[in-house]
């Protein structure tokens, strides 16, 4: 027989597929340079970090070399220590960043554990225009990671907030590789979330991602939840209050970084599921009417030979049985 059609993305999110995603290198940095000198913005780069001596280091050296003295792209690099307990702060400072300490901001309002708290704390002890996180536990860093995405904010006042795509290659007890195998908790939990509630989103690569940028000008008019769920808040919420066309993605490689135990995944997914919650309810959209809910899944794939992103889209099926003591052939044999 043959295979049934593969049912496409929503023709608004195909849309913003083809016109929203740019990969690093579609903006050299002469352009970038030239749209800061003409616009007069300013960029801060915020690494929350803890307990992250071991990376922390290599990542700040890059670009403080690379886009700061090299390259001037960036004007204030701040590590917010997350109340770390081995050297991070130490090795962040003497890498060349700012160091902030969560505990020490906003002193009046005791802090919470939780990445989602630090990343708004940043946004009282930082002052650039255009603001873009980086987490701080990224290996073999690569700055594009910082001027891919701060590049379309730069270039075009449209944009309100950018998120780097990439590949999450997944590394094995064993010294395995699989090139596709890390972000587990998007594919699990935040890809059908977005899918069958936001289907607009179905088309960033990497919802949870934590290298994006953004305006200060839209930061700040967003609530940020405390924990894991931040970059899903922030991506929801930002669609609700800037459209669909002012979110962008670029692409820039792969990303390596520290994997954690199931368990942690399981913790990070719970989180995540509640801040989808929150927000289904805020709006009033728990219900999973025809209008609300999107049953299809978009996931990707990256084409060997193209290196571009591929989307696959799969109905995902809701078919539900009745209690078999309903069913009257059930009845008749017991």
């Amino acid at each position: 027989m043959p295979a049934e059609p593969t049912p496409a993305l929503l023709p608004q999110a195909a849309s913003w597929l083809r016109r929203r995603s740019w990969s690093a290198a579609d903006r050299p940095v002469d352009t970038l340079l030239e749209a800061k000198r003409r616009t007069g913005r300013t960029v801060s780069v915020v690494l929350p970090a803890l307990d992250e001596e071991a990376t922390v280091g290599d990542i700040v050296r890059t670009i403080r070399r690379e886009l700061i003295e090299r390259i001037p792209l960036v004007d204030e690099l701040v590590v917010v220590d997350s109340g770390s307990t081995d050297a991070t702060a130490a090795v962040a400072a003497e890498a060349g960043a700012r160091v902030e300490h969560r505990d020490a901001i906003l002193t009046r309002l005791p802090a919470v554990p939780g990445k989602g708290e630090v990343l708004w704390r940043s946004l009282l002890v930082t002052h650039g225009d255009i603001v873009c996180f980086v987490d701080a536990d990224l290996r073999e860093f690569d700055p594009a990671f910082v001027s891919g995405i701060i590049g379309p904010l730069l270039t075009d006042e449209k944009i309100q907030l950018v998120k780097a795509m990439y590949d999450r290659p997944l590394e094995t007890d064993n010294g395995a590789i699989l090139p596709a195998g890390g972000g587990r908790v998007t594919e699990l939990v935040a890809r059908p979330l977005l899918n069958l509630h936001w289907p607009e989103l179905a088309g960033f690569v990497q919802p949870l991602g934590g290298e994006y940028a953004a305006r200060r000008s839209l930061l700040e008019r967003l609530p940020f939840p405390t924990g894991y769920g931040v970059e899903l808040g922030l991506l929801v919420d930002a669609l609700e209050l800037a459209g669909l066309d002012a979110l962008a993605q670029v692409d820039v490689g792969v990303r390596h970084h520290r994997h954690q135990d199931g368990q942690a995944l399981g913790r990070m997914a719970a989180t995540i599921y509640r801040t989808a919650l929150e927000r289904l309810d805020r709006t009033h959209r728990l219900k999973a009417s025809a209008d609300l809910v999107h049953p299809h899944l978009t996931q990707f794939t990256r084409d060997p030979e193209t290196r571009a992103f591929t989307a696959h889209t799969h109905p995902v099926t809701a078919l539900e049985r009745p209690p078999v003591h309903t069913v009257p052939e059930y009845a008749t044999r017991h």
